[in-house]
């Protein structure tokens, strides 16, 4: 494992980051929201991978490793809440992603601009805290692996989804029983080997389509037999089609 850097106050700014920026692994004293209101931010904790876009900002609690590796040109923004305050969302001890509807992703930008008024910070947070209640989403994340072999058996696959490979061959890849392989899967994850596969596949389109790869491509690249199949699972799990998801977090905002 790299080394954590440790900056004690999360930063409450707004950034311009390009295709292929990289924050290094760091932790903080405070909470931390992350939000990117155009491109794609994936962010790397010690209990997994977050896809964070126009659409969702992450919930990072106070003293959680992190790092980001951003998609596309992008506009970051962060806002830093001390740990001992009120916190905006129930401290379950790991990050949590929450929906953003068009007054939440406005409250966030406009709390990110620099040097705002202590009383403007305040209305801004008790909005923010009452809206998030309300707009919670199902993450697109990839937990991580605890288990040697349940990692590498991830690692296979992440690295060529066009292949598809059966548990059992793929249990025989990492020198362990199938039905051993399935167990690790449901008790680390919550979820069957196809079911996280699938996850995997969705976490690795929502990059490429950030980065401008067509559509059509990225169900090839990511291991969907047909378009038409590629559309109707991202769909179903983004809210939006792959082709408007391209779109919106193609477009840079006004801010």
């Amino acid at each position: 494992m790299s080394q954590i850097r440790h900056t004690a106050v999360a930063p409450t700014s707004t950034q311009s980051r390009g295709g292929g920026d990289t924050i290094d692994r760091h932790r903080h004293d405070d909470h931390q929201l992350i939000y990117v209101s155009s491109g794609v931010l994936a962010i790397t904790t010690e209990h997994g991978s977050w896809i964070a876009a126009n659409d969702r900002a992450l919930w990072i609690p106070a003293n959680i490793w992190h790092e980001h590796r951003f998609y596309g040109q992008s506009r970051f923004h962060t806002v830093g809440f001390p740990a001992r305050g009120r916190p905006l969302l129930p401290d379950t001890g790991r990050p949590t992603v929450i929906a953003v509807d068009a007054l939440v992703r406005e409250l966030l930008i406009a709390r990110s601009a620099a040097a705002l008024p202590p009383a403007e910070v305040r209305h801004i947070d008790a909005v923010l805290h009452d809206r998030l209640r309300r707009v919670r989403a199902e993450p697109v994340a990839l937990p991580a692996a605890r288990d040697r072999r349940l990692a590498e058996a991830c690692a296979l696959v992440e690295g060529d989804l066009r292949t598809p490979r059966t548990l059992a061959r793929l249990a025989a890849r990492v020198h362990t029983g199938e039905r051993t392989l399935s167990r690790l899967f449901r008790d680390e994850f919550g979820m069957t080997y196809p079911q996280w596969r699938t996850r995997a596949r969705l976490f690795t389109a929502m990059v490429l389509l950030a980065e401008g790869a067509g559509v059509t491509d990225t169900a090839h690249a990511c291991g969907w037999a047909t378009t038409s199949a590629f559309v109707h699972t991202f769909a179903q799990a983004a809210g939006v089609t792959p082709g408007a998801y391209r779109a919106g977090v193609r477009t840079s905002p006004d801010a």
